[in-house]
């Protein structure tokens, strides 16, 4: 029986790049395949937009659940049997949606794909194929910066990439989607890792290319889903004992990322305190998110940290001397902690 594809795209705010990305969806798409747009309370119009143009596109008018949310939402209007998660800053180039949904029919441990993705003002240089995963949790776009032909191979990655990528829908399923206590960054992460924990694997696809309209901002807001999200993560999904291996490390990983808050100045330095405050009024919640996830899991943590590195690519938050200097005081630290902590395993 023939497989059919579900592609979801969460809109905010998302009027000026909605057209081009749903014309090269609908350009994409097989003749059984739907596409569904989630608009999460736009206020510039972009639900209307959608209603008026595209009548084959199924429009869910939401409140603002964020990208989780949103997602989690539109999965379940979703009929397809394979799930794309699309940005809609971003165009998929023909042949993209048929090459990212491929493998799950070639490999029955394929649980999750992603895309090349690059920029689409510089289609020649990388924005993410795929995420890397720092053991601590630490998460950076896999290739950032670096020409598009130095990852032509398709290959196993530590976690997809929010902004395209697919997933078998009975997988999304039975792991209960994305985890909507996150809101926004780190989730693509998040659903990798408990994934993996369930024994399927996350496979970026070189021939599956997606140009984002992709501009790097940062702000206090942003850290701190960053960093509670990690955290949460890492309380989640690891063993009891794993985590507790783990303090080494994390405590390393807390020195580098107060040290960059405060490098960022005096808007940032409340972040780390807001985020331990956040951790403990939710800790009951925590705990029995973990306890679902210890529960269905079928893999233990040294399958999945194992693969996991100690580096971190101080290069993309920092200039090259500072990144330099980084690496020299602080890898030697990650690699000895993490020794520690697979090595009990």
């Amino acid at each position: 029986m023939p497989k059919y594809t579900s592609i979801i795209v969460v809109t905010y705010n998302s009027r000026a790049h909605l057209k081009a990305c749903l014309e090269s969806i609908l350009a994409d798409i097989g003749p059984n395949d739907e596409v569904i747009v989630v608009d999460n309370a736009s206020s510039d119009g972009s639900a209307d937009l959608v209603e008026r143009n595209y009548p084959l596109v199924q429009l869910i008018r939401n409140t603002n659940s964020g990208y989780a949310g949103g997602n989690n939402l539109g999965a379940i209007f979703a009929s397809g049997d394979y799930l794309v998660f699309l940005n809609p800053d971003t165009i998929v180039t023909p042949g993209t949606l048929a090459a990212l949904t491929a493998p799950f029919a070639q490999a029955s441990d394929v649980g999750l794909t992603t895309a090349c993705i690059v920029h689409l003002n510089q289609p020649e240089i990388i924005n993410a194929c795929g995420n890397t995963v720092h053991y601590t949790g630490l998460t950076y776009c896999r290739g950032a910066g670096m020409p598009r032909d130095s990852y032509t191979i398709s290959t196993g990655v530590d976690a997809v990439s929010g902004a395209a990528f697919a997933m078998r829908r009975t997988l999304f399923e039975a792991i209960g989607g994305f985890d909507e206590q996150f809101f926004m960054y780190v989730e693509d992460t998040d659903l990798s890792w408990r994934a993996q924990l369930m024994g399927y694997r996350c496979l970026y696809v070189a021939q599956a290319v997606v140009q984002h309209d992709y501009k790097l901002s940062y702000s206090p807001t942003k850290a701190f889903y960053l960093d509670r999200n990690r955290h949460m993560m890492l309380i989640k999904n690891l063993e009891r004992r794993n985590y507790l291996r783990l303090l080494p490390g994390l405590l390393l990983a807390e020195l580098v990322t107060w040290g960059f808050l405060l490098l960022k100045g005096p808007r940032y330095w409340g972040v780390k305190l807001k985020v331990y405050r956040r951790l403990w009024s939710e800790r009951t919640l925590l705990q029995n998110k973990r306890c679902m996830v210890q529960a269905c899991r079928c893999c233990r943590d040294r399958e999945f940290l194992t693969q996991l590195t100690y580096r971190l690519e101080f290069g993309q938050f920092a200039n090259r001397w500072v990144a330099r200097g980084a690496a020299l005081i602080f890898h030697p630290g990650f690699r000895a902690a993490r020794l520690l902590l697979i090595g009990g395993n």
